[in-house]
């Protein structure tokens, strides 16, 4: 649970926020008459009550539909298997299609995932409906193509995974995100001991069936509900591994994938986890420049280091109790920080939530924090960090004990003092975790067409540096950079957008090296 990938939807949701708009983090699961079959077309109903649901209203001259298909648990199985995880069984996927009233030339399909993993494509093809007042998609591309999203299987309305408690994730969250002493390291190894097992009495022998490669194959599916012969993908952060494990498995039924936020597949629970503490820490030093020159708008300047880490430490001794009950611990200031650094205009709202916890107001600091871990005001989570972890782990080879993530929590401690011991520690949650491993593939694309692999130079969970390897590794990947801060590029800016809309449209892929600035 401590793996720091997160969903574009929760930052589009942000700027519907911002103009006046109210939304939860995850929508209702919607009625439907059943899930079409296995290779059969999906009927599809309007569904406008998704979008007020998320938001209050549709996006002007949108239409929304929905639909289920149901796909095997088991892909690898094989139609003759009799036994094993799955056989026999089904997942139903959930599908949403926003279309334009506009629309004309229709190329086809743009099916778009949002990351995570966990994170819903159905909230994310609504949230990008609205355009690009409100971070969405250019009307250059919803007027030639349906946006549908899915959320992959154990995700929000697709058979959704639901195993932890909210007293559990409360407990995570709350924890000291640097266990120092061994009793505090032994309370969060009998916490996620705690959550494996439930997860593992209630899924059994199919939590592996969580894994990547299975949700890959089910976007073939989609792709093949939604009428296309080559799928045309947008995905963000997790949503870039989906997509490579698709070109790796299909790459003749590839005909544009845009993998915004790169995540490098060759990289292990611990080089991952590293590369993240290294891109968190980073994106946290740009922070922190920030307010040193903006002090009018940083009331914890010059030092922003200094308060935040004071913050934590001041949280270990007294915690600020809260309205509803809550006390903000060391894990709700740390998460209220990791939320924080996923935008740039994350980082004004995070120096006033240090300074309003200061003096004794830890409001700020819980709304930050409750909207990274999908927490709604009445206490209840959504699923989106069961189906993180199920899909984290089943895709982990690496199991490291747990003495070799205490020496880590040290080590990193020195290199990556606010991020490194957390993320070191937060290994622990697969370690512990009762199922077994479906590792994705991390090979070549052979037979497929140029792919745009997008960087963001200040992403802090999926690191610049993963961009190029996660490229090199498909074989027919084209790098596009955005010179900016933040968790994702597209559609942030004229240079980014125009690049990806003439891929996406025309098929013209950027020209090698392009670097987009930041503003």
């Amino acid at each position: 649970m401590r793996r720091f990938r997160l969903t574009l939807a929760g930052l589009v949701g942000a700027a519907l926020i911002a103009a006046g708009c109210t939304l939860p983090a995850l929508a209702p699961r919607t009625d439907t008459d059943g899930a079409a079959a296995p290779g059969t077309a999906p009927t599809w109903r309007a569904c406008p009550e998704v979008a007020e649901d998320l938001v209050g209203r549709g996006a002007p001259g949108m239409r929304y539909e929905c639909a289920r298909i149901a796909v095997p648990r088991n892909w690898g199985a094989g139609t003759g298997a009799t036994a094993g995880p799955g056989v026999g069984e089904t997942f139903e996927i959930a599908l949403l299609r926003a279309r334009s009233t506009k629309q004309r030339d229709r190329i086809g399909s743009l099916l778009v995932n949002p990351g995570g993993p966990g994170g819903s494509g159905v909230d994310t093809a609504v949230y990008l409906s609205f355009g690009p007042a409100f971070g969405g998609l250019p009307a250059s591309v919803t007027d030639r193509f349906d946006i549908v999203g899915f959320d992959p299987r154990g995700v929000s309305r697709s058979s959704p995974v639901k195993c932890i408690s909210d007293a559990d994730l409360d407990a995570s969250f709350g924890y000291d995100p640097d266990p120092e002493s061994q009793s505090a390291f032994d309370g969060f190894v009998t916490l996620s001991q705690r959550i494996g097992r439930g997860c593992g009495e209630r899924y059994g022998d199919q939590l592996p069936l969580y894994g990547t490669e299975q949700a890959a194959r089910d976007m073939d599916a989609v792709r093949a509900a939604v009428g296309d012969d080559k799928l045309t993908y947008l995905g963000y952060s997790y949503g870039t591994l989906l997509g490579a494990t698709y070109a790796q498995l299909y790459p003749q039924r590839v005909r544009a994938l845009v993998l915004d936020g790169a995540v490098d597949p060759k990289l292990g629970l611990i080089a991952g986890s590293e590369s993240q503490a290294k891109g968190f820490e980073r994106a946290f030093d740009n922070f922190t420049r920030w307010c040193a020159a903006n002090a009018g708008r940083c009331p914890i300047a010059p030092d922003a280091r200094a308060a935040v880490t004071s913050a934590i430490d001041k949280a270990r001794v007294s915690p600020v109790r809260g309205t509803d009950g809550r006390e903000a611990t060391p894990g709700w200031v740390f998460y209220a920080v990791i939320s924080s650094l996923y935008t740039e205009s994350g980082w004004q709202e995070l120096a006033r939530a240090i300074e309003r916890l200061e003096g004794g107001d830890p409001e700020q600091v819980f709304r930050l924090a409750d909207a990274y871990a999908g927490r709604e005001e009445d206490g209840h989570y959504t699923n989106l960090f069961d189906a993180n972890l199920a899909v984290n782990c089943a895709d982990e080879e690496e199991k490291p004990s747990r003495e070799r993530i205490r020496q880590l929590q040290s080590q990193w401690r020195e290199k990556y003092p606010l991020f490194g011991p957390a993320l070191a520690v937060g290994m622990l949650s697969c370690t512990e975790w009762p199922g077994g491993r479906d590792p994705y593939p991390t090979g070549r694309a052979e037979g497929a067409p140029p792919i745009v692999v997008v960087g963001t130079t200040g992403d802090p969970a999926t690191p610049y540096e993963q961009t190029g390897a996660l490229a090199a590794m498909l074989g027919v990947g084209r790098v596009l950079t955005w010179e900016g801060e933040g968790h994702t590029a597209y559609p942030q800016t004229a240079c980014i957008t125009a690049a990806v809309d003439a891929y996406l449209i025309d098929l013209t892929v950027p020209r090698a090296g392009l670097r987009c600035p930041a503003r």
